[in-house]
C-alpha cells in the first residue's frame, strides 16, 4: 500500500512539473540524482517490489528513453520483468475452465458415504448424490474418495465395526483387568457385557483365574437366556490352551475346557485377532471407565472388598449412568422428569464418588 501511494505521489507531482520553468526542472534533476548517488553508495542492492516492476514494465513500453534515466537496475531486468508478466498474463487467460470445484458440503458427503458404505462403487455414490439434488460426475466422486488397497477383485468385507453394529442384539463381551491390593497383591475383574445397550450382565473377582472358573462366570451371566448367540473375547490364556482336553457329559472331547462349556450354551465364540485390543472396542472402554471412575480413587484391601465397590458401580453403571452411544440414556433407561415436578436432590452413588440428580416428590 504504501508503494503505491508513493508511485501515486510521484505520478502526481510529474504532473504539476509540466508546468514548471525548465530551470527549476534541471535543478530538481541535478538534486535527485545526487541523492540518488548517495543511496547508490549505501545500499549496493536494492530490492523492488512486484508493483514497482510494474511501474517500470509499463512505463518501458510507454517512453522511449526509459533506459537512460534507469540507474536502480539494468535495463535487461526490466525487460526480463516484461516478458514474465507477460507469460503469466497468458498463462492465465489460456487456463482450461472446467466444471466448477464441488463445495465443501457435497466433498464431505463423498467421503461419508464411502466410509459409511466400503461396497459402494463411484458410481453408486454419484447416483445417491443425485437423489440429493447434486449432479456429480462418477470421475470427481473417485478423487475425493479414499483410497482403498486393492488386494484382490472379491467383494470388500464389512468392516469390523460394521460386522459389531449390524449384530449388537445377542452379542456379550468378556474381558479380565487387574487390580494391585494394599498388600501389592494381584485381583482379578472378569466382566460380561451385552453390547445391545451396553448393559454390564455380571462382574466378579478372583484372585486364582483359571478357564473353568471364568467359563462358570458365562454360565451364571447367560443363564436361561437363549437370545445370547455371540460371544467376543481376546485370546488370553486364562480361557484354556486349545491341546488341553476337558471332560464332558459325552466322554472327552478336544479342545480347552473353556470353550467346551461355553459351545453347550449355544453361543458362537469370536476370539479377537492378536493385538487387536480395538475389535473388543467396547470391553476395553469399560475397563478404562472403571479404573478412571473407580479403581484410581480407591485402595483396594482385599477381594470381599473390591467384589463390592464394582458391584456397587456396576448399579451406578447400568442405572445412572448416561451413555453417549444411548443419546444420554442409561443402559437400564431412565424416565425423563419434566421442569416443575419437584425439587432437584443429589443421591449418593459408589460411596459419593458419583451422583444421580432426580426430582424429589
Amino acid at each position: 500500500m504504501l508503494v503505491v501511494l508513493a508511485l501515486l505521489r510521484a505520478v502526481i507531482g510529474a504532473f504539476f512539473a509540466a508546468f514548471r520553468p525548465k530551470a527549476a526542472l534541471v535543478l530538481e534533476n541535478l538534486a535527485l540524482r545526487h541523492q540518488l548517488a548517495i543511496l547508490k553508495r549505501s545500499t549496493p542492492r536494492p530490492r523492488l517490489g512486484s508493483v514497482d516492476r510494474a511501474f517500470w514494465a509499463v512505463l518501458s513500453r510507454g517512453w522511449s528513453r526509459w533506459a537512460d534515466v534507469l540507474a536502480i537496475v539494468k535495463p535487461a531486468t526490466v525487460i526480463g520483468w516484461h516478458r514474465r508478466g507477460f507469460a503469466r498474463f497468458w498463462a492465465n487467460k489460456s487456463r482450461p475452465r472446467g466444471r466448477p470445484p464441488l463445495t465443501d458440503e457435497v466433498v464431505a458427503l463423498i467421503r461419508r458415504m464411502a466410509a459409511e458404505n466400503p461396497l459402494w462403487s463411484r458410481r453408486r455414490i454419484a447416483a445417491e448424490l443425485a437423489k440429493l439434488g447434486h449432479d456429480v460426475s462418477k470421475d470427481a466422486v473417485a478423487t475425493y474418495m479414499p483410497r482403498r488397497p486393492r488386494h484382490s477383485d472379491r467383494p470388500r468385507s464389512p468392516a469390523w465395526g460394521t460386522f459389531l453394529r449390524m449384530h449388537l442384539a445377542g452379542t456379550i463381551a468378556i474381558d479380565f483387568l487387574t487390580v494391585p491390593t494394599v498388600t501389592f497383591d494381584l485381583l482379578y475383574v472378569f466382566f460380561v457385557l451385552s453390547l445391545d445397550r451396553r448393559r454390564l450382565v455380571h462382574i466378579n473377582v478372583t484372585a486364582h483365574p483359571y478357564a473353568e472358573w471364568a467359563a462358570q462366570q458365562i454360565v451364571e451371566a447367560v443363564g436361561f437366556d437363549t437370545s445370547i448367540a455371540r460371544l467376543i473375547r481376546d485370546r488370553d490364556r486364562i480361557y484354556g490352551h486349545p491341546r488341553v482336553t476337558a471332560l464332558t457329559a459325552f466322554g472327552r472331547t478336544r479342545g480347552p475346557r473353556f470353550d467346551a462349556r461355553v459351545n453347550n450354551l449355544g453361543i458362537q465364540q469370536f476370539p479377537i485377532a492378536p493385538r487387536a485390543p480395538w475389535q473388543n472396542g467396547c470391553a476395553e472402554r469399560f475397563v478404562g471407565t472403571l479404573r478412571r471412575e473407580l479403581l484410581d480413587h480407591v485402595i483396594v484391601l482385599s477381594e470381599r472388598h473390591l467384589l463390592r465397590l464394582v458391584q456397587e458401580h456396576m448399579r451406578y453403571y447400568n442405572e445412572d449412568r448416561p451413555h453417549m452411544t444411548l443419546d444420554g440414556d442409561a443402559p437400564v433407561s431412565r424416565a425423563v422428569q419434566r421442569p416443575g415436578s419437584g425439587r432437584v436432590v443429589a443421591l449418593s452413588r459408589v460411596g459419593g464418588l458419583h451422583h444421580r440428580y432426580a426430582r424429589a416428590a
